[in-house]
């Protein structure tokens, strides 16, 4: 059995482009399964605080025309050396966020999560890959991935590497210039988001591989490659400084301890049970692959799989590095089961399916843009959000509680706090945020004992001058703080407690003054209306003092 030749379209095929096809039905159900379809929809991509701040530094970038160097948001670490090492994907946040607010946000990072599935679809069929068989693969990966599927910088970095990887397989199998594409790729790349690291990466072990089974000048070809990446990317803003500070935050052991998304995947729900399927399958399938002699795609798929299990985070790499070479090992050793089954067995019957579907299923057409162009000019009866969800955000708490919390020295959950500088622009400063490689291990480990209600805990408040308090009701500490005479508790639900300080309240702070809630899509909450906003928010306290 053999795949049809995807490289040498007929006269039909040429013409059936401006037709749709059914990768574009693909696309199409995709958006559906993920967005539309499901319980929270568009709404899931805002489940993370962090995209909050990303758009603030975007509107700061906009508002100073230069990137930021030194701490915008905390009162533990002003003015403290920092990279906004995302600059460019912040920027474009702002600008998504000005013209249609979190709509804007969340439909650009919805677009890119279906589109680095098909191209790591169509990717696998180029390989060899039966189409059935990459249909279910593409089910499993974006099940196993989508704890990952959130409005943020590392979105880019899927779709980069789904498309540099393909292009690495087809310079292997014909060298041509066009590999050299991935060079501005990389200069792109490296100003978005610091996962360019995972294509120099790939790169290097490709060149190993090579250089394992005996072609010395392909290794030294891809060896260059990854030279010049790695140099290119140090066209950025703030140079070789960058890939410092990404090596010492991938270095961090601290990180490592706290951070949940570099914990080691626990085996306990139904995403990392589908990555479990794929890791036991790329384990499989680098056994064939070694006997065939392709150590290249044996050091990708054993290098990913080996950082996967070290940090969760890499889960998603690991996938999009290892599916393509798992369809096609596989899908060989179906056509040689076929091979050996009667015309008329339901083994054949599928085979012959999946044949007929992968003509169908191995172009796109400039249909597929359609339902992009639709979901940008519809606002109803899509529900976009507006804000961030509620049920991960105290926002109801905050809004009626503004007098209490905007412009105060709050300690907060680091997603809260994130949210709250998306909420107050300008006007905020936080005591921790999702920032965790800016805060380190000193301020870290502060934030972690108040998390614990530690023993030191008064200290500490003492510390950092706290005025109020925006405490989840799982941390011990919000019972440490009723107990304490110098605290009053102004709100509370099932999810979060309010406290402020009672010396503040003797000042005349109102504790519990409610304030209509704003609309938090309006253009006024962009960089434009940044500094109308710093005004009022300054008017409130001279009416308070």
């Amino acid at each position: 059995m053999t795949t049809p030749d995807a490289s040498a379209p007929t006269e039909s095929t040429k013409v059936s482009r401006w037709s749709p096809s059914l990768a574009d039905f693909l696309f199409v159900s995709l958006i559906i399964w993920l967005f539309l379809a499901g319980p929270n929809g568009w709404l899931a991509l805002l489940s993370d605080g962090d995209t909050g701040w990303h758009i603030r530094v975007g509107d700061w970038i906009r508002e100073n025309g230069t990137v930021p160097r030194t701490d915008l948001f905390s009162f533990s670490k002003p003015g403290a050396p920092w990279f906004a090492w995302e600059w460019l994907a912040e920027l474009l946040f702002s600008y998504l966020h000005s013209w249609a607010g979190l709509k804007g946000v969340v439909l650009f990072c919805g677009m890119l999560i279906p589109a680095y599935l098909l191209i790591l679809f169509r990717h696998m069929l180029w390989r060899g890959s039966t189409t059935l068989l990459g249909l279910a693969m593409i089910l499993l990966i974006s099940g196993s991935s989508a704890i990952h599927y959130l409005a943020r910088p590392h979105l880019f970095t899927l779709l980069f590497l789904s498309i540099s990887l393909w292009i690495l397989d087809a310079d292997l199998r014909r060298p041509t210039r066009r590999v050299w594409w991935l060079v501005p790729l990389t200069l792109l790349w490296a100003n978005l988001h610091g996962g360019f690291l995972a294509l120099v990466a790939c790169v290097c072990a490709v060149a190993a591989g090579q250089l394992l089974s005996g072609n010395k000048a392909v290794a030294l070809r891809y060896s260059g490659l990854a030279a010049a990446c790695l140099a290119i990317s140090v066209v950025n803003p703030y140079g070789i400084q960058l890939h410092i500070h990404i090596a010492q935050y991938l270095r961090s052991d601290w990180i490592k301890n706290v951070v949940d998304e570099f914990q080691s995947p626990r085996f306990r729900s139904e995403s990392m049970f589908y990555y479990e399927i794929l890791l036991l399958a790329g384990a499989a399938a680098c056994a064939g692959l070694a006997r065939k002699g392709r150590w290249s795609d044996v050091l990708l798929i054993l290098m990913w799989a080996h950082l996967s299990l070290g940090a969760v985070r890499h889960v998603p790499v690991f996938l999009l590095v290892a599916a393509p070479r798992i369809a096609a090992e596989f899908s060989d050793w179906w056509r040689a089961f076929v091979d050996s089954t009667t015309r008329r067995s339901i083994a054949r019957t599928f085979d012959e399916l999946s044949s007929d579907l992968y003509a169908r299923f191995s172009r796109n057409s400039a249909w597929v843009f359609l339902p992009v162009a639709l979901l940008v000019v519809l606002d109803k009866p899509i529900a976009w959000p507006r804000q961030f969800p509620e049920k991960r955000f105290p926002i109801s708490l905050i809004e009626e509680n503004l007098p209490s919390i905007a412009g105060r020295r709050v300690l907060a959950s680091d997603e809260w706090g994130d949210y709250l500088l998306y909420r107050f622009p300008v006007t905020q400063r936080v005591f921790f945020d999702g920032r965790s490689d800016f805060f380190g291990p000193e301020i870290g480990q502060d934030y972690i004992a108040l998390m614990n209600g530690t023993a030191d805990w008064a200290a500490i408040m003492d510390k950092y001058h706290f005025e109020s308090a925006l405490l989840p009701v799982a941390w011990p500490l919000h019972a440490h703080l009723k107990k304490d005479g110098n605290w009053r508790v102004v709100a509370s639900d099932k999810e979060a407690v309010l406290l402020i300080r009672k010396d503040l309240i003797v000042a005349g702070i109102a504790p519990a003054v409610a304030s209509p809630t704003q609309d938090l899509s309006s253009k006024e909450f962009g960089a434009v209306g940044l500094m109308k906003h710093a005004v009022s928010a300054e008017t409130t306290r001279e009416k308070q003092r």
